[in-house]
């Protein structure tokens, strides 16, 4: 008997697990194919806030970044990279992005080093760019050492079901609470509301006999160097989708778009690919993440159908999955992510502490319980 069992070890559930772990949980982690071996060990993992003008999911980001800068450097800096950011305006509608971006952010700001400006590409260096400390992770070796306190099970999720106060998971194991965390990938809920953008990730490492000591961010995201590797990813693409698309996808293809992307950017020389990694992330369709409850649907329908057809539905009305919980469509920020919402998750789950609605699952059934005839 298991205290929480989370489905899906990305970076979500590795991050869930790690919280929940750390408040005297006992907890199961499961992943049918391993720890961060889909979207999150995809990941370029590079910490950073939003460059944005305004808007809630700015605000999120930007308030994840400070919390999960300061998160990682006191509990595994041995897997963080503190290095400077410089992000670049792709075209003249950034631009102005920026410029609105620079006299508006609290966060501390610097200007570019000129012995950093000789890596760049001159159109890099004539667009209007933004410079601070920021950061990256190790994609893989983080998943794991937040979820090195759980028990991790190698197998599929098959059969999810509550009965007597508890789920069982596979008919062979039990939990008081479940977490979701599976991404983009199909779940046993067939809950039609639910549903998320699949964004395929393709990230390279490369060995470069350019010596780069900051992260850029432009066209593509560029690494500093680390052991003599430099990472470039990872590729959004919206039209590739493992379980969906008949053709495998195409790897020389991506890193062709991945090379001349970060050659925008960067005069990367003697460049040797080393390594490649693939994986579907999630990402919701108002682009903000989703944490908390799973609604029933037709449970709510048959119930509560006036107080959910209203202009402003109270979410109390919602009938849930009882002690069934989500996290999910964090997109490319999921390295910055995930400790904020997981705190915020696994305080809902040990402390009921109440999670901003704007977050929650229920938002999707609201909309989408309005729509039906």
């Amino acid at each position: 008997m298991y205290d929480v069992v989370i489905i899906g070890a990305g970076i979500n559930g590795s991050a869930m697990a790690y919280e929940l772990t750390q408040k005297g949980k006992k907890v199961a982690l499961f992943d049918m194919a391993g720890i961060a071996s889909g979207g999150s060990g995809a990941a370029g993992a590079f910490i950073s806030p939003k460059f944005s003008k305004e808007g809630e999911l700015k605000e999120l980001i930007h308030d994840a970044f400070v919390y999960s800068m300061k998160f990682y450097e006191s509990h595994f800096a041995h897997l963080l990279k503190k290095s400077p950011l410089l992000h670049i305006a792709k075209d003249e509608k950034d631009s102005q992005t920026l410029k609105y971006y620079k006299l508006h952010t609290d966060l501390q700001l610097k200007s570019l080093p000129a012995k950093f400006q000789k890596n760049l590409q001159n159109q890099a260096l004539e667009q209007e760019s933004v410079f601070l400390e920021a950061g990256v992770v190790h994609a893989k070796l983080m998943c794991e050492a937040l979820s090195k306190s759980t028990t991790f099970f190698q197998q599929e999720v098959k059969s999810l079901v509550y009965a007597d106060g508890s789920w069982i998971i596979n008919e062979s194991y039990t939990a008081k609470d479940v977490v979701l965390a599976t991404g983009a990938y199909k779940t046993l809920l067939h809950e039609p509301y639910i549903e998320l953008r699949g964004v395929w990730g393709h990230r390279i490492d490369i060995k470069t006999s350019t010596h780069n000591r900051f992260s850029i961010h432009q066209f593509v995201s560029v690494s500093p160097e680390i052991d003599g590797v430099t990472a470039i990813g990872a590729t959004h693409n919206v039209h590739y989708h493992p379980q969906k698309n008949k053709e495998p996808y195409n790897i020389e293809s991506g890193r062709a778009e991945l090379l001349q992307k970060a050659l925008k950017s960067m005069k990367l020389e003697d460049i040797e690919v080393i390594k490649d990694y693939t994986g579907l992330r999630s990402g919701s369709f108002d682009y903000m993440p989703l944490i908390g409850q799973v609604v029933m649907s037709q449970e709510t329908l048959a119930c509560c159908k006036k107080k959910v057809r209203v202009k402003r539905p109270d979410y109390a009305n919602f009938l849930y999955y009882p002690n069934l919980y989500m996290i999910n469509g964090n997109g490319g920020y999921g390295f910055v992510l995930a400790p904020y919402l997981a705190k915020m998750l696994s305080e809902k789950i040990v402390s009921d502490k109440e999670i901003n609605p704007r977050l929650s699952p229920a938002r999707f059934f609201a909309r989408w319980a309005k729509k039906l005839t």
